[in-house]
Protein backbone atom coordinates (compact mmCIF):
# COMPACT_ATOMS: atom_id res chain seq x y z
CA UNK A 1 0.00 0.00 0.00
CA UNK A 2 1.80 3.56 -0.94
CA UNK A 3 1.81 6.11 1.40
CA UNK A 4 1.61 9.72 0.94
CA UNK A 5 2.47 12.69 2.98
CA UNK A 6 0.30 15.95 3.28
CA UNK A 7 1.71 18.56 4.91
CA UNK A 8 -1.14 20.81 6.54
CA UNK A 9 -3.99 19.66 8.04
CA UNK A 10 -7.24 21.70 6.67
CA UNK A 11 -9.92 21.19 4.75
CA UNK A 12 -7.84 19.95 1.04
CA UNK A 13 -6.35 17.15 3.34
CA UNK A 14 -9.22 16.37 4.83
CA UNK A 15 -11.50 15.95 1.30
CA UNK A 16 -8.01 13.27 0.04
CA UNK A 17 -8.85 11.06 2.38
CA UNK A 18 -12.14 9.86 1.41
CA UNK A 19 -10.51 9.43 -1.84
CA UNK A 20 -7.20 7.67 -0.34
CA UNK A 21 -9.60 4.79 1.35
CA UNK A 22 -11.04 4.24 -1.81
CA UNK A 23 -8.07 3.52 -4.07
CA UNK A 24 -6.10 1.84 -0.78
CA UNK A 25 -3.71 4.72 -0.14
CA UNK A 26 -2.55 5.22 3.25
CA UNK A 27 -2.66 8.86 3.72
CA UNK A 28 -0.56 10.77 6.46
CA UNK A 29 -0.90 14.51 7.55
CA UNK A 30 1.47 16.78 9.15
CA UNK A 31 -0.85 19.49 10.92
CA UNK A 32 -0.21 22.48 12.11
CA UNK A 33 -2.06 21.82 15.63
CA UNK A 34 -4.48 19.18 17.61
CA UNK A 35 -7.80 18.82 16.20
CA UNK A 36 -7.12 20.00 12.62
CA UNK A 37 -9.72 19.47 10.10
CA UNK A 38 -8.10 16.19 8.61
CA UNK A 39 -7.49 14.85 12.10
CA UNK A 40 -9.12 11.58 10.78
CA UNK A 41 -6.00 10.78 8.80
CA UNK A 42 -3.01 9.34 10.92
CA UNK A 43 -1.63 13.00 11.73
CA UNK A 44 1.74 14.00 13.02
CA UNK A 45 1.78 17.65 14.69
CA UNK A 46 4.51 19.66 14.55
CA UNK A 47 6.22 22.98 13.03
CA UNK A 48 6.45 22.61 9.07
CA UNK A 49 9.31 25.46 9.11
CA UNK A 50 11.17 22.84 11.31
CA UNK A 51 13.55 20.99 9.01
CA UNK A 52 14.31 17.61 12.10
CA UNK A 53 10.40 16.98 12.33
CA UNK A 54 9.56 17.18 9.06
CA UNK A 55 12.60 14.80 8.41
CA UNK A 56 11.04 12.67 11.04
CA UNK A 57 7.51 12.80 9.30
CA UNK A 58 8.96 11.93 5.47
CA UNK A 59 10.71 9.04 6.67
CA UNK A 60 7.07 7.49 7.27
CA UNK A 61 6.00 8.08 4.09
CA UNK A 62 6.52 7.15 0.29
CA UNK A 63 5.75 11.05 -1.19
CA UNK A 64 4.81 13.79 -0.06
CA UNK A 65 2.38 16.89 -1.16
CA UNK A 66 0.99 19.62 0.29
CA UNK A 67 -2.44 21.21 1.92
CA UNK A 68 -1.49 24.40 1.84
CA UNK A 69 1.63 26.10 0.36
CA UNK A 70 3.82 27.45 2.63
CA UNK A 71 6.37 25.41 3.43
CA UNK A 72 9.66 27.07 3.32
CA UNK A 73 11.41 26.18 -0.06
CA UNK A 74 14.76 25.79 1.25
CA UNK A 75 13.59 22.74 3.52
CA UNK A 76 11.61 21.38 0.18
CA UNK A 77 14.93 21.38 -1.69
CA UNK A 78 16.85 19.95 1.10
CA UNK A 79 14.40 16.59 0.95
CA UNK A 80 14.83 16.46 -2.53
CA UNK A 81 18.46 16.24 -2.16
CA UNK A 82 17.95 13.23 0.20
CA UNK A 83 16.00 11.42 -2.41
CA UNK A 84 12.21 12.54 -0.90
CA UNK A 85 9.82 12.76 -3.59
CA UNK A 86 8.37 16.09 -3.28
CA UNK A 87 5.40 17.03 -5.88
CA UNK A 88 4.86 19.23 -6.68
CA UNK A 89 8.41 20.02 -6.17
CA UNK A 90 10.05 23.08 -4.99
CA UNK A 91 11.05 24.56 -8.39
CA UNK A 92 7.38 24.67 -9.30
CA UNK A 93 5.98 25.25 -5.92
CA UNK A 94 8.67 28.87 -5.88
CA UNK A 95 5.80 30.34 -8.40
CA UNK A 96 2.93 29.59 -6.34
CA UNK A 97 4.54 31.32 -2.97
CA UNK A 98 5.85 33.95 -5.44
CA UNK A 99 3.09 36.31 -7.28
CA UNK A 100 6.39 38.22 -8.42
CA UNK A 101 7.99 35.19 -10.00
CA UNK A 102 4.76 34.13 -11.33
CA UNK A 103 4.30 36.75 -12.86
CA UNK A 104 7.79 36.97 -14.82
CA UNK A 105 7.35 33.05 -15.50
CA UNK A 106 3.81 32.94 -17.00
CA UNK A 107 5.56 36.55 -19.18
CA UNK A 108 8.02 34.64 -20.91
CA UNK A 109 5.98 31.75 -21.74
CA UNK A 110 3.83 34.16 -23.11
CA UNK A 111 0.81 34.05 -21.39
CA UNK A 112 -2.10 36.88 -20.80
CA UNK A 113 -1.92 38.56 -18.27
CA UNK A 114 -2.76 42.06 -16.40
CA UNK A 115 -0.37 44.91 -16.93
CA UNK A 116 2.44 44.66 -13.91
CA UNK A 117 5.40 45.43 -12.29
CA UNK A 118 7.31 45.20 -9.47
CA UNK A 119 7.46 48.21 -7.17
CA UNK A 120 10.20 48.77 -4.35
CA UNK A 121 9.68 52.25 -3.10
CA UNK A 122 6.69 55.20 -3.68
CA UNK A 123 7.57 56.33 -6.45
CA UNK A 124 7.68 53.02 -8.14
CA UNK A 125 3.73 52.77 -7.19
CA UNK A 126 3.34 56.22 -8.07
CA UNK A 127 4.20 55.71 -11.54
CA UNK A 128 2.57 52.62 -11.82
CA UNK A 129 -0.77 54.85 -10.97
CA UNK A 130 -0.31 57.14 -13.05
CA UNK A 131 0.07 54.99 -16.07
CA UNK A 132 -2.80 52.55 -15.33
CA UNK A 133 -4.89 54.41 -12.58
CA UNK A 134 -6.68 56.32 -11.30
CA UNK A 135 -7.24 52.60 -9.64
CA UNK A 136 -4.90 49.91 -9.62
CA UNK A 137 -4.35 46.43 -7.49
CA UNK A 138 -1.16 45.91 -5.17
CA UNK A 139 -0.64 42.69 -3.56
CA UNK A 140 2.28 41.66 -1.21
CA UNK A 141 4.07 38.65 -3.40
CA UNK A 142 4.22 36.59 -0.39
CA UNK A 143 1.70 34.91 1.88
CA UNK A 144 -1.52 36.49 0.31
CA UNK A 145 -4.31 34.10 0.28
CA UNK A 146 -8.42 34.47 0.46
CA UNK A 147 -8.75 38.18 0.09
CA UNK A 148 -5.50 38.45 1.98
CA UNK A 149 -2.53 40.58 0.73
CA UNK A 150 -5.00 42.18 -1.68
CA UNK A 151 -5.57 45.48 -1.79
CA UNK A 152 -7.48 48.25 -4.66
CA UNK A 153 -5.77 51.46 -4.06
CA UNK A 154 -5.91 55.16 -5.79
CA UNK A 155 -3.15 56.37 -3.56
CA UNK A 156 0.40 55.09 -2.62
CA UNK A 157 -0.28 55.92 1.23
CA UNK A 158 -2.78 53.38 1.15
CA UNK A 159 -0.06 50.95 0.97
CA UNK A 160 2.45 52.60 3.31
CA UNK A 161 2.35 50.33 5.59
CA UNK A 162 3.68 47.42 3.12
CA UNK A 163 6.20 49.59 1.88
CA UNK A 164 7.75 49.94 5.58
CA UNK A 165 8.02 46.45 5.92
CA UNK A 166 9.01 45.33 2.05
CA UNK A 167 11.69 42.96 3.09
CA UNK A 168 9.19 40.59 4.66
CA UNK A 169 7.03 40.47 1.15
CA UNK A 170 10.77 39.52 -0.18
CA UNK A 171 11.72 43.37 -0.99
CA UNK A 172 9.26 44.50 -3.62
CA UNK A 173 5.27 44.96 -4.11
CA UNK A 174 3.54 43.85 -7.06
CA UNK A 175 1.20 46.36 -8.69
CA UNK A 176 -1.01 45.35 -11.19
CA UNK A 177 -3.78 46.82 -14.01
CA UNK A 178 -7.10 46.89 -12.18
CA UNK A 179 -8.76 44.55 -15.28
CA UNK A 180 -12.33 45.45 -16.27
CA UNK A 181 -13.68 41.80 -16.15
CA UNK A 182 -17.09 40.57 -16.54
CA UNK A 183 -16.50 37.39 -14.59
CA UNK A 184 -13.91 35.17 -13.26
CA UNK A 185 -13.15 32.05 -14.35
CA UNK A 186 -11.01 28.76 -13.20
CA UNK A 187 -8.83 26.05 -14.98
CA UNK A 188 -8.21 23.20 -13.34
CA UNK A 189 -5.75 20.59 -14.64
CA UNK A 190 -3.88 17.68 -13.16
CA UNK A 191 -0.46 16.63 -14.69
CA UNK A 192 1.43 13.43 -13.27
CA UNK A 193 4.85 13.24 -12.92
CA UNK A 194 5.76 10.91 -16.53
CA UNK A 195 3.05 14.34 -17.61
CA UNK A 196 -0.24 12.92 -18.65
CA UNK A 197 -2.56 16.13 -18.62
CA UNK A 198 -6.26 16.20 -17.94
CA UNK A 199 -8.20 18.89 -17.61
CA UNK A 200 -11.43 19.37 -16.18
CA UNK A 201 -14.34 21.87 -17.91
CA UNK A 202 -13.67 25.57 -17.54
CA UNK A 203 -15.96 26.56 -14.35
CA UNK A 204 -17.21 30.31 -13.40
CA UNK A 205 -16.58 31.34 -9.73
CA UNK A 206 -18.38 34.41 -8.03
CA UNK A 207 -16.43 35.62 -4.58
CA UNK A 208 -17.12 38.02 -1.83
CA UNK A 209 -14.69 39.65 -0.15
CA UNK A 210 -11.80 37.94 -1.80
CA UNK A 211 -13.80 34.59 -0.47
CA UNK A 212 -15.07 32.31 -3.31
CA UNK A 213 -18.44 31.99 -2.71
CA UNK A 214 -19.76 29.92 -5.90
CA UNK A 215 -18.64 27.72 -8.99
CA UNK A 216 -20.57 26.71 -11.29
CA UNK A 217 -19.32 23.94 -13.72
CA UNK A 218 -19.40 24.06 -16.55
CA UNK A 219 -18.92 27.94 -16.95
CA UNK A 220 -22.73 28.83 -18.54
CA UNK A 221 -22.16 30.62 -21.74
CA UNK A 222 -20.24 31.13 -24.26
CA UNK A 223 -16.44 30.77 -22.97
CA UNK A 224 -13.16 30.11 -24.30
CA UNK A 225 -12.78 26.45 -23.18
CA UNK A 226 -10.53 25.76 -24.89
CA UNK A 227 -8.01 28.52 -24.70
CA UNK A 228 -8.66 27.95 -21.10
CA UNK A 229 -7.25 24.69 -20.85
CA UNK A 230 -4.53 25.08 -23.01
CA UNK A 231 -3.12 28.25 -20.54
CA UNK A 232 -3.54 25.48 -17.70
CA UNK A 233 -1.94 22.98 -19.61
CA UNK A 234 1.04 24.77 -20.70
CA UNK A 235 1.69 26.71 -17.34
CA UNK A 236 1.85 22.66 -16.19
CA UNK A 237 3.68 21.52 -18.24
CA UNK A 238 6.38 24.55 -18.84
CA UNK A 239 6.62 24.62 -15.09
CA UNK A 240 6.47 20.93 -14.40
CA UNK A 241 3.58 20.88 -11.78
CA UNK A 242 2.80 17.22 -10.68
CA UNK A 243 -0.30 17.59 -9.25
CA UNK A 244 -3.54 19.36 -9.33
CA UNK A 245 -3.33 23.22 -10.57
CA UNK A 246 -5.80 25.84 -10.28
CA UNK A 247 -5.60 28.89 -12.62
CA UNK A 248 -7.81 31.62 -12.04
CA UNK A 249 -8.75 33.99 -14.52
CA UNK A 250 -10.19 37.22 -15.45
CA UNK A 251 -12.73 37.36 -18.56
CA UNK A 252 -13.13 41.06 -20.18
CA UNK A 253 -16.16 42.10 -22.28
CA UNK A 254 -14.23 40.95 -25.65
CA UNK A 255 -14.15 37.13 -24.12
CA UNK A 256 -10.16 37.37 -23.86
CA UNK A 257 -8.70 35.70 -20.79
CA UNK A 258 -6.02 36.92 -18.51
CA UNK A 259 -4.23 34.79 -15.56
CA UNK A 260 -4.64 36.00 -12.20
CA UNK A 261 -3.47 33.59 -9.70
CA UNK A 262 -2.38 29.94 -9.24
CA UNK A 263 -2.52 27.06 -7.20
CA UNK A 264 -0.81 23.71 -6.79
CA UNK A 265 -2.85 21.59 -5.61
CA UNK A 266 -6.51 20.95 -5.30
CA UNK A 267 -8.47 24.32 -5.21
CA UNK A 268 -11.97 25.89 -4.06
CA UNK A 269 -12.86 25.78 -7.27
CA UNK A 270 -12.60 22.39 -7.91
CA UNK A 271 -14.46 20.84 -4.70
CA UNK A 272 -18.08 20.43 -6.90
CA UNK A 273 -15.80 17.50 -9.09
CA UNK A 274 -16.39 15.47 -5.75
CA UNK A 275 -19.95 14.87 -6.91
CA UNK A 276 -19.98 16.64 -10.34
CA UNK A 277 -17.00 14.69 -11.60
CA UNK A 278 -15.93 11.21 -12.77
CA UNK A 279 -13.03 12.02 -11.25
CA UNK A 280 -12.58 14.19 -8.30
CA UNK A 281 -9.75 16.50 -7.69
CA UNK A 282 -8.84 14.90 -4.63
CA UNK A 283 -8.47 11.03 -6.46
CA UNK A 284 -6.49 13.34 -9.10
CA UNK A 285 -4.04 14.88 -7.21
CA UNK A 286 -3.16 11.80 -5.14
CA UNK A 287 -3.36 9.95 -8.62
CA UNK A 288 -0.90 12.33 -10.05
CA UNK A 289 1.23 12.46 -7.35
CA UNK A 290 1.55 8.48 -7.41
CA UNK A 291 2.52 8.72 -11.37
CA UNK A 292 -0.78 6.63 -11.31
CA UNK A 293 -3.05 6.88 -14.61
CA UNK A 294 -5.16 9.61 -14.77
CA UNK A 295 -8.99 9.73 -14.13
CA UNK A 296 -11.59 10.49 -16.47
CA UNK A 297 -12.17 14.08 -15.82
CA UNK A 298 -16.47 14.07 -17.41
CA UNK A 299 -18.86 15.80 -15.82
CA UNK A 300 -22.05 13.74 -13.91
CA UNK A 301 -25.18 14.68 -14.78
CA UNK A 302 -24.36 17.32 -17.27
CA UNK A 303 -23.02 19.79 -14.79
CA UNK A 304 -22.90 21.28 -10.55
CA UNK A 305 -22.86 24.06 -8.77
CA UNK A 306 -21.17 24.52 -5.53
CA UNK A 307 -21.66 27.19 -2.60
CA UNK A 308 -19.40 27.53 0.43
CA UNK A 309 -20.57 27.81 3.90
CA UNK A 310 -19.09 30.58 5.69
CA UNK A 311 -18.79 31.40 9.20
CA UNK A 312 -21.04 33.30 10.86
CA UNK A 313 -19.99 34.01 14.30
CA UNK A 314 -17.50 32.33 16.61
CA UNK A 315 -20.36 29.79 18.01
CA UNK A 316 -22.12 28.56 14.70
CA UNK A 317 -20.42 25.30 13.23
CA UNK A 318 -23.07 25.11 10.77
CA UNK A 319 -23.98 21.50 11.32
CA UNK A 320 -26.38 22.20 14.01
CA UNK A 321 -29.40 22.40 11.22
CA UNK A 322 -28.12 19.82 9.12
CA UNK A 323 -31.68 17.87 9.92
CA UNK A 324 -34.03 20.64 8.87
CA UNK A 325 -31.99 21.54 5.84
CA UNK A 326 -31.34 18.08 4.36
CA UNK A 327 -35.10 17.18 4.92
CA UNK A 328 -35.67 20.49 2.70
CA UNK A 329 -32.91 19.73 0.02
CA UNK A 330 -32.21 15.95 -0.34
CA UNK A 331 -31.28 16.08 -3.85
CA UNK A 332 -27.92 18.07 -2.26
CA UNK A 333 -24.84 17.05 -0.67
CA UNK A 334 -23.67 19.05 2.63
CA UNK A 335 -19.72 18.48 3.58
CA UNK A 336 -18.44 20.01 6.65
CA UNK A 337 -14.91 20.67 7.66
CA UNK A 338 -14.91 20.24 11.31
CA UNK A 339 -13.22 23.70 11.79
CA UNK A 340 -13.71 25.55 14.77
CA UNK A 341 -15.99 28.97 13.74
CA UNK A 342 -15.39 32.39 12.81
CA UNK A 343 -16.98 34.96 11.09
CA UNK A 344 -15.76 34.33 7.46
CA UNK A 345 -13.76 31.17 7.61
CA UNK A 346 -14.51 28.46 5.21
CA UNK A 347 -16.54 26.09 7.42
CA UNK A 348 -18.01 23.69 4.73
CA UNK A 349 -19.79 23.96 1.06
CA UNK A 350 -23.01 22.57 -0.36
CA UNK A 351 -23.50 21.07 -4.18
CA UNK A 352 -25.82 20.14 -6.66
CA UNK A 353 -25.70 18.54 -9.72
CA UNK A 354 -27.77 19.23 -12.84
CA UNK A 355 -27.98 21.42 -15.88
CA UNK A 356 -29.95 24.76 -14.17
CA UNK A 357 -27.27 26.55 -12.49
CA UNK A 358 -29.72 29.11 -11.65
CA UNK A 359 -32.26 26.72 -9.53
CA UNK A 360 -29.42 24.90 -8.08
CA UNK A 361 -27.75 27.81 -6.67
CA UNK A 362 -31.17 29.43 -5.76
CA UNK A 363 -32.03 25.77 -3.61
CA UNK A 364 -28.05 25.62 -2.06
CA UNK A 365 -28.50 29.65 -0.89
CA UNK A 366 -31.57 28.75 0.48
CA UNK A 367 -30.25 25.42 1.87
CA UNK A 368 -27.20 27.35 3.60
CA UNK A 369 -29.74 30.29 5.20
CA UNK A 370 -31.87 27.11 6.91
CA UNK A 371 -27.87 26.22 8.42
CA UNK A 372 -26.83 29.43 9.50
CA UNK A 373 -30.64 29.83 11.52
CA UNK A 374 -29.88 29.46 15.66
CA UNK A 375 -33.11 28.07 16.36
CA UNK A 376 -33.31 24.78 14.45
CA UNK A 377 -30.84 22.02 15.91
CA UNK A 378 -30.41 18.36 14.60
CA UNK A 379 -32.40 16.06 16.68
Amino acid sequence: MPTVGVIGGGQLARMMQPAAIAMGIELRVFAEQEGSSAHYATTQVGDYTDFDQLARFVATVDVITFDHEHVPLALLEKLVATGVKVRPGPAALHFAQNKLAMRAALADLGLPLPIWAAAKTAADIDNFIVANGPEVVVKTPIGGYDGKGVRVISQTSQVSDWLENIEDFGGALLCEQKVPFIRELAQLVSRNHSGELRAWDTVQTVQRDGVCLEVIAPAPGPVDSLGAKEIAKKIARDLEVVGVMAVEMFETASGKLLVNELAMRPHNSGHFSIEGSKTSQFEQHLRAVLDLPLGDTGLVGGGSVMVNLLGVDSKKTLVENYSAAMAKFPHLKFHSYQKEPRRGRKMGHITALGQNHLELLTDCHEAAELLYQSDLRIK
